[in-house]
């Protein structure tokens, strides 16, 4: 039997976008180092469907940094409301620049000038030092466009296993898990 994982996880996220009280794309995504040392944290989901699941950042912060040396992650989104999540694992790569335009260009003022102000991951004095920095890329870009800075761009997880979970009474879930295969993707179900 074979489907398509991105047609369901669609509707899904429809779903959580009706329900979900904040942050229906948050999702948490792992990468590991070289030595293969695990971290995690949360993200934004910006992009998703047959090309993969999408996220932007700032490409001198950490988990870009791991990602280019292992390039291979999982994320899971998980819909307290609707008691629902979804996993992903596969091969990470760098999305288009044309992507990372887009989607920058999508961005609030305030956010666009916090991709410049921000050294992402890296040690921070003080608060008062990143809004310092604010305002001085406030001035820098006043009375015009932020350009995407050239240290941000996104990243791509292309999955080869797409799970779906749903909650069981009795902790009977229903677990959905696609696999990818030559020829699309194969379907199956696993013990909760």
């Amino acid at each position: 039997m074979t489907s398509d994982p991105f047609a369901l996880f669609a509707e899904w996220m429809d779903e959580a976008r009706a329900s979900e009280p904040n942050d229906p794309d948050a999702m948490a995504f792992a990468s590991a180092d070289r030595q293969g040392h695990p971290s995690v944290r949360m993200v934004l989901m910006r992009r998703y469907g047959p090309e993969g699941f999408g996220f932007f950042t700032n490409m001198e912060s950490r988990k870009a940094g791991e990602l280019l040396a292992n390039p291979n992650g999982a994320l899971v989104i998980h819909w307290k409301s609707l008691r629902r999540q979804v996993r992903a694992e596969g091969q990470v790569v760098v999305a288009s620049d044309e992507d990372a335009e887009d989607y920058f260009a999508s961005r609030s003022r305030d956010s666009r000038i916090g991709a410049w102000a921000s050294d992402q991951s890296r040690p921070l004095e003080s608060r008062a030092a990143l809004e310092q920095r604010v305002a001085d890329m406030r001035a820098r870009f006043n009375g015009q466009d932020v350009p995407r800075p050239p240290h941000w761009a996104g990243f791509r997880l292309i999955p080869d296993a797409i799970e779906f979970w749903s909650d069981g009474a009795f902790r009977l879930h229903d677990r959905l898990l696609f696999t990818r295969t030559e020829d699309g993707w194969e379907e199956g179900r696993l013990y909760p």
